[in-house]
């Protein structure tokens, strides 16, 4: 999700840049920043560098609208917001994508998006509309969780953790890494996890005990999923050595899609106790060049078109209730029914204290 995102799409997917990606016909838009004039054909979707989605869905929403989509990526989710921030009374876009409920209420405090209730909004799970003014579509929803290397727990013949609590056991004692809090989205999601599941007043004592019982702090998911944990692909070729690691409940479907030949069985599995549910929205932009062309794109990104294009796509989960998940997921990931978490006003009041509390606890 985060900032997503999310989390594996982003070192799975996406370019830096504009891109087209779909097309329909010379309309004399530019090919660059905001769609130029009312009656313009092209609609800028600005996001980060996780958004990713398939051709012919775009297609789609072109053929049905006429409307030909222009991406602009611009980082990871935190720098595309703060872009988005400073270039707010000039928007270089219509529709922002990739604000998470970890950064949302900055996004709204700022005034960066128009009002607009988007069709189809009432097939959206209800759980996840959390701005009453509906400044935001949500979009998609990702659960930040501790993935586990199946094999190296079968060949010690030691159950894998279920639960923040187990964590502390001496029994899993050097064998958790985890990203940085301070900059990374995982591990702000998993330390949002350990505040939600113990509370303002017991999450620095959980940090104290967990620092204690040996976990690993790294800059970010890359280094911690793809070299220090052993149950990953890329884990495995650099002999890493930690069989726990903060990552994404969709994280074992990815394994599998992307495993040669695929195995019939995922290589990893999620502590589904372990989860903090990220959510991503969608707004149209204040002062959006083509407002009728971005209010058509929101309505197009909960669509069931769209929203079943998702999962491969940016591994993630839709948010409109009747949506059909890949079997990939069914078959190989976990669904995780209700996850905690902290409302984005509390997560903006708060975060930064946070985030330097457990600085001070965890690396010093």
């Amino acid at each position: 999700m985060n900032t997503t995102t999310k989390y594996a799409a982003t070192a799975l997917a996406a370019a830096l840049g504009v891109t087209v990606l779909a097309g329909c016909g010379d309309d004399g838009s530019t090919g660059s920043g905001a769609s130029k004039g009312t009656g313009s054909k092209t609609v800028t979707l600005v996001s980060h560098d996780s958004f990713n989605v398939s051709d012919k869905v775009l297609k789609a929403f072109t053929k049905e609208t006429g409307y030909t989509v222009e991406i602009l990526k611009s980082g990871d989710a935190g720098a595309a917001l703060n872009q988005e921030i400073l270039t707010k009374a000039s928007p270089r876009g219509d529709v922002f994508f990739g604000v998470d409920n970890t950064l949302l209420s900055r996004a709204l405090d700022n005034g960066l998006f128009t009002a607009y209730e988007a069709k189809g909004l009432d097939t959206v799970a209800a759980d996840t509309q959390t701005d009453g003014k509906k400044r935001v579509t949500p979009v998609d929803t990702g659960d930040i969780c501790v993935n586990y290397d199946k094999k190296y727990f079968a060949d010690k013949k030691l159950a894998p953790p279920k639960t923040f609590d187990d964590l502390l056991k001496p029994a899993y004692k050097n064998l958790l890494v985890t990203e940085n809090a301070a900059g990374s989205s995982p591990g702000l999601g998993f330390l949002l996890g350990t505040i939600a599941d113990r509370g303002e007043d017991g999450y620095e004592a959980y940090w104290k005990k967990l620092k204690a019982n040996g976990v690993k702090v790294v800059d970010g998911w890359e280094q911690a999923y793809n070299e220090e944990f052993s149950g990953s692909a890329g884990g495995k070729k650099a002999n890493a050595d930690r069989p726990l690691v903060v990552s994404y409940a969709s994280s074992p479907p990815v394994e599998v899609l992307y495993a040669d030949p695929q195995p019939k069985e995922a290589p990893t599995g999620v502590a589904t106790g372990t989860c903090f549910r990220q959510t991503e929205y969608a707004g149209l932009l204040t002062g959006a060049k083509n407002e009728a062309g971005g209010k058509a794109l929101l309505d197009f990104m909960i669509s069931k078109t769209f929203q079943e294009d998702m999962p491969l796509n940016m591994f993630v989960n839709p948010v409109v209730k009747d949506a059909t998940l890949p079997e990939l997921f069914t078959k190989f990931g976990e669904k995780i029914d209700t996850p905690p978490t902290v409302a984005p006003e509390k997560i903006t009041a708060n975060r930064e204290q946070w985030i330097q509390s457990w600085q001070s606890l965890v690396l010093k």
